[in-house]
C-alpha cells in the first residue's frame, strides 16, 4: 500500500518495495536505444536523472556499440543477488506481481543443491529498501532467447554517479571483448609491461590473472592496505573476500599450457614469453587488461576523475605512465564520439 509523504509544499507518494522477476521486465519493459546505438530500458524507482543517464549511455563510442547489439542494459533499483523475501517474508521466487508464473519444477530434495539454485528466477526491486539492498548485487545477467542478453544494473546500490558509471561502463567492456577479443596492438605491449615486471595491475582479475601467467599464486600479497575507494565501497564487504570463481567476470581457470618463447616479440602479436609459463593464464591476463583499459577509458571520457579513485584493497594500482600508455591506445581504436574528450592530466607535485 502507497504512502503519502509531505515534504513541504511536496506531497510525493511513496509506494513500498516489491520483487518482480526480471524476465517480466525483459518481456514488458520500454526499450529504447540512445543515439549511439546502446539498447537501454529502465524500471522502478531508479533515482537516475535522464541527463546522467543520457549523457553515460552515449559516452560509448559507435564502434564499440556495434558489438552491443544482443545487450539491452536494463537500469533499475536494486537488482537480487539469489532469491530473497519480501517485506511480509513471503518466498519471493515468484512475485505477486507476476502476470506470467514461471513454471512448476520438481520438489528441491529432487535436485542437486547447484540446480535448484540455478532454478531459481533472477529478481529485481521496484525501489530501494534496506532489506532489499543487504540481498542485491551491483548486476545480474539474463540469457534471454536467440542469443539476446539483459543487463539489470543496480542504480541505488552504487553510492554515486562515479560508481554507477564505472559499473556499466565495465559491463560494457566485457561484452564487447567477449565479442571481439584483444586486439594485438594492445595485447603486445600491455606483456611487455608485464615482463618488466610494471607495478601493480588494474583490478583483481587481471591481478591474479597476471600472478598465475607468471607462476605465482594468484593472492599473491599486495602493497599494504590502501584506503577505500570510491569505486569500491558499496560492495567491498563481498569483494574483500569473495574467490576468483565468485566474482562477477572471473572465469573457470583451465588446464595450464605453456607456450614457447616467441623469438621475434616485435612483430604484431608475437608474445614473448620465457619458457613455463601459463598461457591460458596469459590470455584471460590480457582480457581482464583490456576491458579494465576500456572501461577506465569510457569513464574518463563520461566524467573527471583522479586515478587513485579507482584504487582497492586487494592489489596495487597499476602505475599511472603505464595507465596512460594503455589508455592512449585504446583512445587510438575507439575515437571518442562527438562532444567527448579524452584527456589525460598529470598532478603536478607541490
Amino acid at each position: 500500500m502507497a504512502e503519502t509523504v509531505h515534504n513541504g509544499r511536496v506531497t510525493q507518494i511513496v509506494r513500498p518495495a516489491r520483487l518482480v522477476n526480471a524476465a517480466q521486465i525483459a518481456r514488458d519493459a520500454e526499450v529504447r536505444q540512445s543515439p549511439n546505438g546502446v539498447r537501454f530500458a529502465t524500471f522502478g524507482e531508479t533515482g537516475l536523472a535522464d541527463l546522467d543517464l543520457d549523457r553515460m549511455l552515449q559516452t560509448v563510442p559507435t564502434a564499440i556499440t556495434a558489438a552491443l547489439k544482443a545487450n539491452t542494459y536494463y537500469f533499475v533499483p536494486l537488482a537480487m543477488r539469489e532469491a530473497a523475501q519480501d517485506e511480509e517474508g513471503q518466498d519471493t521466487g515468484i512475485s505477486e506481481s507476476l502476470e506470467h508464473p514461471a513454471p512448476e519444477r520438481q520438489p528441491e530434495d529432487a535436485q542437486p543443491p547447484e540446480a535448484s539454485a540455478a532454478l531459481q528466477p533472477a529478481m529485481v526491486a521496484s525501489a530501494y529498501s534496506e532489506e532489499f539492498s543487504d540481498a542485491a548485487i551491483c548486476h545480474r545477467n539474463l540469457d534471454l532467447d536467440q542469443g539476446r542478453r539483459a543487463v539489470f544494473i543496480s542504480t541505488r546500490l552504487m553510492g554515486d554517479r562515479f560508481a554507477l558509471s564505472f559499473e556499466f561502463f565495465i559491463n560494457v567492456a566485457h561484452a564487447f571483448v567477449e565479442q571481439t577479443g584483444v586486439p594485438a596492438s594492445f595485447a603486445d605491449p600491455v606483456w611487455r609491461q608485464a615482463l618488466r615486471g610494471v607495478r601493480g595491475e588494474t583490478s583483481i582479475d587481471a591481478w591474479e590473472t597476471r600472478n598465475l601467467a607468471f607462476g605465482r599464486p594468484a593472492n599473491a600479497p599486495p602493497e599494504p592496505t590502501p584506503p577505500l575507494s570510491r569505486r569500491n565501497r558499496a560492495s567491498i564487504g563481498d569483494r574483500s573476500t569473495a574467490p576468483a570463481r565468485e566474482r562477477a567476470f572471473a572465469r573457470a581457470g583451465e588446464e595450464c599450457s605453456p607456450q614457447p618463447a616467441q623469438d621475434d616479440p616485435a612483430q604484431p602479436g608475437a608474445l614473448a614469453e620465457p619458457n613455463g609459463l601459463c598461457h591460458n593464464e596469459r590470455t584471460l591476463y590480457l582480457e581482464a587488461a583490456f576491458s579494465d583499459s576500456l572501461a577506465i577509458y569510457l569513464l574518463s571520457l563520461a566524467l573527471d576523475f583522479d586515478y587513485s579513485e579507482l584504487r582497492e584493497r586487494e592489489y596495487p594500482l597499476l602505475h599511472p605512465s603505464a595507465l596512460a600508455e594503455r589508455l592512449r591506445i585504446v583512445a587510438g581504436l575507439f575515437p571518442p564520439n562527438p562532444g567527448y574528450e579524452f584527456a589525460l592530466r598529470y598532478r603536478r607535485r607541490g
